[in-house]
């Protein structure tokens, strides 16, 4: 090797080769651009809840069933889950294949449809996959050996559908997993938290309330009083925990003692060490509540918990010099690391395999969870950001086929910060 020259990576792609390579993924990305749309429209105009995207689910599907050239992509409409697909696609047959994980989401939110923009979820995870078998059909010489994954992961709103299919297995053998959320800012990293959901029911006592009140065992009271301790417990929380919640159930009419009540609370911390803490006093509050009253209660934890992200800065890195080569502009890292977002499922994938969760302005500043969010998500300027991003993960991608170096360096960094994150769930 001459002073000077640049290395060949794995599949015999050098630097100037992989940069011609990231241009092809672009252009791939560029003239499936109309069909990417269309994708994002039909599940946008359709919103459905969790585990009932059969619609967007469809829609996804055909969309892989049917891109050119035929039968390219081998497709399993129901993988694990009925409104789960897998589609997958090898430039060749392999036996010790590098497998990369693209991820789509694609349930909506109740009373306000794609307010979590997750129609362009689907188009990301969807075009990004397009970007990198464009990059390697067009690849001089014997292609790599890899193979491209689309997971369509259901429920990510309500229920976690990433984890029933982690439970599932789909997510052994895969390598490194990308995928983008629309937000108001470009960030490769934020904050998203762990996350634990409950049920309480207060089970009371009815009575009339004008003419013998004193019968009665009102569990209405025991919600609001419940709903008040938490409020007080406030005082003592970390300034990183939330606690947000609402009254599902308080009687039925005003002259009856309530004897049902029943609250859906939502507990977050930075770490499921804390969660387990904060979880704990909330479950005192509501304990305490059910004794002032004198009612009986019952807690019922949801099915899963949402764990914390865990960040790879390797990977993180990777795509940020991606993505500025394409224009977008980053927040800081001090940022990146201090402000909390919300929490996902795609916490519990990053405790299993290496990933990426970067988030993507839209062209609006609308917040998500609103309905000016779902109007930006559907609009047409939203497209050029959101295939500007899914460039940014092909490119990211092709960087992890090419670079062995970099892949090390992400298996590390996912090692090191799964054992940070172990070590800390044990200290007392």
């Amino acid at each position: 090797m001459k002073p000077g020259e640049e290395r060949p990576a794995e599949g015999g792609a050098g630097a100037s080769q992989l940069e011609l390579l990231k241009l092809r993924a672009a252009e791939g990305i560029d003239q499936a651009a109309e069909r990417l749309a269309a994708l994002s429209r039909a599940i946008w105009s359709e919103p459905e809840l969790a585990y009932e995207e059969h619609h967007a689910h469809r829609v996804l599907t055909r969309f892989f069933e049917r891109e050119p050239p035929a039968a390219s992509w081998a497709v399993q409409p129901h993988f694990q889950l009925p409104t789960a697909f897998r589609a997958e696609w090898a430039p060749r047959p392999a036996p010790r294949a590098l497998h990369l994980g693209f991820l789509c989401e694609y349930d909506a939110l109740p009373g306000l449809g794609h307010a979590c923009g997750h129609n362009l979820i689907a188009e990301v995870g969807a075009a990004a996959a397009l970007g990198v078998r464009a990059a390697l059909e067009g690849l001089a010489g014997p292609p790599p050996p890899v193979k491209v994954i689309v997971l369509g992961t259901p429920a990510e709103e309500d229920g976690g559908g990433k984890i029933d299919l982690i439970e599932a297995g789909a997510f052994e053998n895969l390598d490194v997993v990308f995928m983008a959320h629309p937000s108001q800012e470009n960030a490769a990293y934020l904050l998203d938290v762990a996350e634990h959901d409950v049920t309480v029911k207060y089970y009371g006592k009815a009575s009339h309330a004008a003419a013998y009140p004193w019968e009665g065992v009102n569990a209405l009271d025991a919600a609001v009083l419940a709903y008040n301790n938490l409020s007080v417990l406030r005082q003592q929380m970390k300034p990183t925990w939330r606690v947000h919640g609402i009254i599902k159930n308080g009687g039925v009419k005003p002259n009856i003692i309530p004897s049902y009540s029943e609250l859906i609370y939502y507990f977050r911390a930075p770490s499921m060490k804390e969660l387990q803490v904060l979880t704990k006093k909330a479950e005192d509050c509501f304990r305490a509540a059910a004794l002032a009253t004198g009612c009986t209660v019952e807690i019922k934890g949801g099915a899963h918990d949402y764990y914390n992200v865990l960040p790879n800065k390797s990977l993180w890195k990777a795509y940020m010099e991606n993505g500025e080569k394409l224009g977008i502009e980053f927040i800081s890292e001090d940022k990146m690391l201090t402000v909390p977002s919300g929490s996902t499922d795609f916490g519990n994938v990053t405790f299993v395999v290496p990933g990426i969760h970067p988030y993507f302005y839209i062209g609006s500043d609308a917040l998500n969870h609103t309905e000016e969010y779902t109007e930006a998500a559907g609009s047409q300027e939203a497209q050029f950001y959101t295939l500007r991003t899914a460039k940014a993960l092909a490119m990211t991608a092709l960087d992890v086929i090419f670079k062995p170096e970099l892949l090390e360096r992400i298996r590390e960094d996912f090692k090191l910060k799964l054992q940070e994150e172990q070590f800390l769930n044990t200290v007392e």
